[in-house]
């Protein structure tokens, strides 16, 4: 596995190389924005660490170009402790996001859980199954793969959960909360809502492309989300 670390701290980019290369991960690491986009386009990146200060193009802009071409997941690293830098990250397509100080083994496990995510959705060497196919929606579990009406769209593997979720429950009010704890594994905080309707937005916009409409999720007002049957 590729991973890209970009980070001007050079003693923390140091740090998080030890570390993966520890777990056997090939490291490419750099301290400019520009030297990391470059990398992006000539090697096969399987997840980036980006940190979002950086001396020439910062972190959400180096996203945000990943992002016009790329799916590989992305963990955003700051030492701001802002609530609305995580907002912007999760906005452009972060699947994670660790503030500064961290503990490097957290943000190795951090790791490993989306390489895990990732690995599922583009194993074509399993057998194919898991299909679900409504309302113009066509998915495939096994494949990554996601059309509607006709029109593939790409999905991050964090909007590929959400969206099969609600698909899997179609007729079903899910709760913010159900779906922040069944997509990203970890406990629901009042915070954890933002996240949510975050990527519900994504969703919604990739989906309205084909159509022109965004009422494929509906947002039933104080309970949660819902897909018709």
């Amino acid at each position: 596995m590729n991973i890209l670390v970009v980070d001007d701290e050079k003693e923390i980019a140091d740090v998080i190389e030890l570390y993966l290369q520890n777990d056997q991960y090939n490291v490419y690491k750099y301290y400019t924005g520009e030297d990391a986009l470059a990398c992006v386009r000539s090697m096969k990146i399987d997840l980036a660490i980006l940190d979002i200060m950086l001396p020439d193009v910062d972190g959400f802009q180096i996203l945000k170009q990943i992002r016009e071409k790329y799916t590989f997941p992305v963990i955003m690293l700051t030492a701001k402790t802002e609530y609305m830098d995580k907002i912007t990250g999760l906005t452009l397509g972060a699947d994670d996001y660790i503030p500064k100080p961290f503990n490097p083994l957290e943000l190795v496990a951090r790791v490993k859980a989306q390489l895990r995510r990732y690995t599922q959705y583009n194993d074509g060497g399993k057998e194919t199954g898991d299909i679900i196919d409504i309302g113009g929606l066509f998915l495939n579990r096994t494949s990554h793969e996601c059309v509607y009406n006709e029109i593939p769209l790409t999905l991050t593997p964090i909007e590929f959960d959400v969206l099969w979720l609600l698909c899997e429950n179609r007729g079903k009010v899910i709760s913010s909360e159900e779906l922040f704890e069944k997509v990203w594994h970890e406990k629901y905080y009042k915070n954890s809502n933002n996240t949510v309707m975050v990527h519900i937005r994504h969703l919604r916009e990739k989906m309205s492309g084909p159509t022109g409409k965004s009422d494929f999720i509906k947002t039933v007002w104080g309970v949660g989300y819902k897909i018709e049957e």
